[in-house]
């Protein structure tokens, strides 16, 4: 059951290298949620001030867990 549900968010979200700045983390994140990725970029900075280890933990499993795009 949590392998079809990792399945389903990998296959949805996905690093975006080409216009990330560290990982493409934000990058992809913003791809998924139809936006510019300054205000995702802008949104974990904000979050790592108040919340700085949940912030980077976060980053560093979905920079380990995500796939990169596909190239078209």
């Amino acid at each position: 059951m949590a392998n079809s549900t990792l399945n389903r968010i990998r296959s949805r979200i996905q690093l975006d290298s080409r216009n990330g700045w560290i990982a493409g983390v934000c990058a992809g994140l913003a791809n998924f949620l139809d936006t510019d990725p300054a205000f995702v970029r802008v949104a974990v900075v904000v979050s790592g001030l108040f919340f700085p280890k949940v912030t980077v933990a976060a980053y560093l499993i979905a920079w380990l867990v995500l796939d990169e795009q596909r190239k078209l």
